[in-house]
């Protein structure tokens, strides 16, 4: 391989060919899917999908990879169309626009899978599903339950707006460079109604940032200001309770109850 992993990239190079074969059968690509991969690097992946898509996007980074990839045939016969940038900035409603939701796909380089799964949360409007590479402790948040060690503010506001099925496990070497920690893939479908209703979603977001800002935190402590001990009693929530161990629906609860005051303080 001609090319350098760049750390500063988080760049790990997917080279197993059976973890291929199980991620492409898992997405299942087909003509007129609106296929759009994040991060092809060598294109491991990015060939397979073809096979079965016909025609699809990539948005990558790093300038180098970008000039080997636009020197392959699926560059030259327009089967690949190149998008040059961060993933974390994309647009990708843009995309959708030109002729149906988005399928996401992508080994998410580990560094910025947080925020970059926020943004994509952000534009769900425009996304059909996704499969998508990541560190397997973040795929244990995404998918935990509440009351575990993992479940934390990305499990609630992940679930919220998808469905979330862990595929599979993948171990380092795997990958060249092999990364020191363990890997999974995860299918997110976003859903077309929210998991519970909420009178305001900017609101729900800042309460669930608010009660996990600091996890030991009773949300007593944690919501002081907004939520009294007395008003989440009557909501059926403990005021003794800690942020982990809350439903969604005991969020929204919260998240509804405050969301006359956080409007009126946006509005000042």
């Amino acid at each position: 391989m001609s090319h350098r992993p760049r750390k500063r990239f988080g760049q790990h190079f997917l080279h197993d060919l059976e973890v291929i074969r199980l991620i492409v059968s898992a997405i299942a690509p087909r003509p007129g899917d609106r296929i759009l991969e994040i991060g092809p690097g060598l294109g491991a992946l990015t060939g397979p999908l073809l096979e079965g898509s016909g025609t699809m996007d990539a948005i990558e980074l790093d300038r180098d990879l970008v000039a080997r990839l636009a020197a392959t045939d699926w560059v030259r016969e327009g089967r690949l169309t190149l998008h040059r940038g961060d993933a974390r900035r994309f647009d990708y409603g843009t995309l959708a626009g030109a002729g149906g939701k988005l399928r996401i796909v992508g080994n998410l380089p580990y560094n910025i899978s947080t925020p970059l799964l926020f943004h994509l949360l952000s534009q769900s409007h425009a996304i059909r599903d996704m499969h998508v590479m990541l560190q397997k402790e973040v795929v244990e948040r995404l998918a935990a339950a509440p009351g575990t060690e993992a479940y934390g503010r990305l499990s609630v506001m992940v679930q919220y707006r998808c469905v979330v099925e862990v595929l599979l496990h993948v171990g380092p070497l795997s990958f060249n460079p092999p990364p020191k920690v363990e890997s999974a893939v995860v299918r997110l479908v976003p859903r077309q109604i929210p998991a519970v209703e909420v009178a305001d979603e900017v609101v729900f977001e800042e309460v669930v940032r608010r009660a996990f800002a600091q996890r030991r935190k009773t949300l007593r402590n944690a919501l002081k200001g907004i939520l009294g001990p007395a008003d989440m009693k009557n909501l059926g929530v403990d005021p003794g309770a800690r942020a982990g161990v809350l439903s969604l629906n005991e969020f929204a609860a919260l998240s509804n109850a405050t969301a006359g005051l956080f409007s009126e303080s946006r509005d000042v």
